[in-house]
């Protein structure tokens, strides 16, 4: 059996420095970043109409900023669902519908969900649009989370030609991250600076230009 203890130290290392960095952001950094990167998720939103799409609040310096489910809410559609993780004691992730902010209720690891119905793990499978946070993305589109291996189960249950997005700070689309098997990547980013870009050999893009991959829905 492949012995994987090195890539293991190195996300926890990755993980110190990443969240650091996102700790010294100052107020007036994770505000703009939080607005730049919700404008263009918001743009992406109602381009593609999702009739179910995933999301999630955003907690301490993750980008996006708290107001993230209300800004997801208002660019849908009248009649589309908006899903945030509901984190499990396995730490697996179930899904409710945001309804509000109102019905946010306080949860394990600092996390904020819904206090409405569980849909299921299997709930995710049906978004037409997930996204998810992460602390560093490379450009193979593997994604470093927090290590509890919540969004990694989950995004085994996504179809291959759903489009997955993490939001990221500027600096963290990285060149290589280490990986593990359980591992699954995102198909696109949005940094505050460089907007949506879609990566590795996510299908379903433009062939690559310049500023990078466009999504075509």
């Amino acid at each position: 059996m492949p012995d994987f203890s090195d890539e293991l130290t190195a996300k926890r290392e990755a993980r110190v420095t990443l969240l650091t960095a996102r700790r010294a952001l100052t107020a007036t950094q994770r505000v703009d970043a939080a607005a730049s990167v919700v404008a263009e998720l918001v743009t992406l939103v109602r381009r593609l109409r999702p009739r179910r799409m995933t999301g999630y609040v955003p907690v301490g310096a993750e980008p996006g900023g708290p107001d993230l489910p209300e800004a997801l809410r208002a660019a849908l559609p009248d009649d589309a669902e908006l899903l945030l993780p509901v984190l499990r004691d396995d730490l697996d992730l179930d899904w409710a519908a945001y309804t509000g902010a109102g019905a946010l209720v306080a949860a394990g690891r600092g996390m904020r969900e819904p206090a409405g119905p569980r849909r299921g793990e299997s709930a995710v499978a049906g978004a037409e649009l997930v996204v998810v946070p992460a602390l560093a993305v490379d450009r193979r589109g593997l994604r470093l989370g927090r290590g509890g291996g919540s969004y990694d189960r989950a995004l085994a249950r996504v179809p291959r030609a759903t489009l997955t997005v993490a939001l990221l700070h500027d600096g963290e689309l990285v060149e290589a991250l280490p990986a593990q098997p359980h591992d699954r990547p995102v198909r696109a980013v949005i940094t505050p600076s460089g907007g949506l870009r879609t990566l590795g050999d996510a299908p379903g893009v433009d062939p690559p230009t310049s500023a990078g991959r466009t999504w075509v829905p």
